[in-house]
C-alpha cells in the first residue's frame, strides 16, 4: 500500500458537497503513517470547515460486511484506517441532484467528506476494515435518519459483491426504496426581526426563509433564545435590533437597548457555536466616532477603530464583539437605512407635499442604504459563501448631508428645495429639545462614510445611492 500525493488533494464529485480526499501516506520499515484530518491544510484545499466533535471507529471482520444507506442530519469525514472497501453515496436533498448516486473505493489514501442528508453506504472488499468516522455532532439514539434500501433499482450492479452473498443487518434489507423515500429538506434559514423594513426586504429576496417575530424569539430574554430549537437551521439572520436613538439615552431607553443589540445578540452568538448556524448580524455606522476613517475621502474600513459616542453605539459595538468570536459570521455593518414605511425621506415627502418649511441637519455626512439593497447584498454573501468577517454595505455614491437629500426630495416632488433651512446638529438638538420629553439629544456621528472596498472585492457593486432615492422617490408619488 502507497499513495502518490505528497499534499492532500481534494476532488468534487456529481453530488453538490460530496468531495474525495487524497491523503499522503509515509511508509517506512515500521508501517506507515498519515494526517486523517488537517484542519488548516485540508480548509485550505476546499474542505468545510465542518468542526468535528466526535470521532468514531467501526471494526468489519468478514469481506462483504455491507452496512445500509443512511442519511444523518450532520456532516463527517470518513476514511479507511486498515483494509479496503467500497464507498456507495445517494442525495436524498431535495433539488435537482435528488438519487444521484456516486461509488469510490476507500483504502488508507482515500477520504471522503458527506454532507447532511447525503446517504451512505459501505461494503468491505478484504477482511479486518477499520472505518474511521469524524462528525460535526454527538451521535444520539434519537437522532433522525433517512434511509434507502440496498437492493434499489438505482444502485443494481453497483456493489462488487452481490448482496445475495454479503453481510447485511435485518433493518437494512427492510429500508425503503427511493420512490418511497421523502427528500430531505435543506436546513432553515431563519430570518429575526421579520417585520421591520429590512426583515421584509429580506423575506422578498429569500423566499424560502422563514421570518419570525419578538413574539416567535425574543433576544431581550437569553432563556429563550438557549432553549429555541435551531437543530435543522443553517442561518440565522438577526436583523431585530433596538433602534430609537435618542430613547437609549433615557434609564429605561438604554436598558432596553443593551438587552436587544448587547445582551440578546450575545446569546444568539453563544447559539450560533453550539449549533454551528452562520450567523448574519447588522450593525451600524454610529460605531465610529464620526471623524473619518482610513478609507478614501476619510470612508471607514473594516479595519478601523471604533468609538461610539452614543448609548445606541456602544450597545451595537458590544453585540459585534459576541458576533465576531462565532466561527461562521457576517457582520454587516451599514448607515441611514430606508425601507418600506416610516422614515426620513417618506416624511420629507410628506412635508413637500403639505407645504412645510423644516429645518434639516447638514453637518452629518453619508450614504443612504436601501433596505431591498441591503438583503440583495446579505444574499450575495451567503451564495457566494464570502470569507466570514466584517463587511461594510451601503448603497454607492457621492456622500451628502440629511439636508442635501431633503432637497432633493422637494425638488422631486415639485416643492422649492430652497424651503429647507439648513442647521447644524447642535442647533438642530436646541430646537427640538424645547418641544420633546427627551431633551437630551444623543450625539451622532459628523461622519457615516463608510468604505465599500471588501464588498466590491467579492463582486458585488452597489446601486448608487441618488439614482435609488429617485427610484424610491418615484414610488411615493404613487401612493
Amino acid at each position: 500500500m502507497g499513495s502518490d500525493v505528497s499534499t492532500p488533494q481534494v476532488r468534487t464529485t456529481p453530488i453538490p458537497g460530496l468531495l474525495e480526499v487524497s491523503l499522503p501516506v509515509h511508509q517506512d520499515a515500521r508501517g506507515w503513517f498519515k494526517e486523517n484530518w488537517q484542519r488548516a491544510k485540508m480548509v485550505a484545499l476546499g474542505l468545510p470547515d465542518f468542526q468535528p466533535v466526535q470521532h468514531s471507529v467501526a471494526f468489519n471482520e468478514a469481506a462483504g460486511t455491507t452496512r445500509g444507506v443512511h442519511a444523518e442530519p450532520w456532516d463527517k469525514l470518513v476514511s479507511v484506517a486498515s483494509g479496503r472497501a467500497l464507498g456507495l453515496w445517494v442525495d436524498l436533498r431535495a433539488g435537482p441532484t435528488f438519487g444521484a448516486v456516486h461509488t469510490a473505493e476507500l483504502n488508507p489514501a482515500t477520504a471522503v467528506f458527506v454532507p447532511r442528508g447525503v446517504g451512505n453506504a459501505y461494503q468491505t472488499l478484504a477482511e479486518g476494515v477499520v472505518y474511521s468516522y469524524l462528525v460535526n455532532a454527538h451521535w444520539s439514539p434519537d437522532a433522525a435518519y433517512t434511509h434507502l434500501n440496498l437492493a434499489d433499482e438505482h444502485l443494481r450492479g453497483r456493489w462488487p459483491i452481490p448482496l445475495e452473498q454479503a453481510i447485511i443487518s435485518d433493518k437494512d434489507r427492510d429500508h425503503p426504496h427511493l420512490d418511497q423515500v421523502q427528500p430531505i429538506a435543506p436546513p432553515r434559514t431563519l430570518i429575526l426581526g421579520a417585520n421591520g423594513q429590512l426583515g421584509r426586504a429580506l423575506l422578498d429576496q429569500l423566499p424560502g426563509a422563514h421570518g419570525l417575530a419578538r413574539s416567535d424569539l425574543d433576544l431581550t430574554s437569553p432563556e429563550r433564545v438557549a432553549a429555541y430549537d435551531f437543530s435543522d437551521v443553517a442561518t440565522v439572520i438577526n436583523a431585530a435590533a433596538f433602534t430609537a436613538v435618542d430613547a437609549a439615552e433615557t434609564p429605561d431607553g438604554r436598558r432596553a437597548a443593551w438587552a436587544t443589540n448587547a445582551t440578546g445578540v450575545a446569546a444568539l452568538a453563544q447559539a450560533a457555536r453550539r449549533h454551528r448556524f452562520t450567523l448574519v448580524h447588522y450593525s451600524t455606522d454610529y460605531v465610529f466616532e464620526g471623524a473619518g476613517g482610513s478609507g478614501p475621502g476619510g470612508a471607514y474600513r473594516e479595519t478601523d477603530p471604533i468609538g461610539p459616542l452614543n448609548v445606541y453605539g456602544q450597545s451595537k459595538a458590544a453585540g459585534e464583539l459576541a458576533v465576531q468570536h462565532t466561527p461562521q459570521h457576517y457582520l454587516i455593518r451599514t448607515s441611514w437605512v430606508l425601507g418600506q414605511g416610516h422614515n426620513f425621506v417618506a416624511t420629507m415627502h410628506a412635508l413637500a407635499g403639505r407645504g412645510a418649511k423644516p429645518a434639516v441637519v447638514d453637518d452629518q455626512l453619508g450614504r443612504l442604504t436601501f433596505a431591498p439593497d441591503l438583503a440583495r447584498a446579505t444574499a450575495h454573501l451567503l451564495t457566494t459563501a464570502a470569507d466570514w468577517g466584517t463587511y461594510h454595505v451601503t448603497n454607492s455614491g457621492e456622500p451628502a448631508t440629511w439636508a442635501q437629500i431633503a432637497r432633493e426630495v422637494f425638488q422631486h416632488a415639485g416643492a422649492n428645495p430652497d424651503d429647507i433651512t439648513p442647521v447644524s446638529t447642535a442647533e438642530y438638538a436646541a430646537q427640538t429639545g424645547k418641544h420633546h420629553s427627551n431633551p437630551n439629544q444623543a450625539p451622532r456621528p459628523s461622519s457615516s462614510v463608510l468604505d465599500l472596498t471588501k464588498l466590491q472585492s467579492t463582486g458585488l457593486h452597489m446601486r448608487d445611492h441618488r439614482l435609488a432615492l429617485r427610484h424610491y422617490l418615484h414610488t411615493l408619488r404613487g401612493q
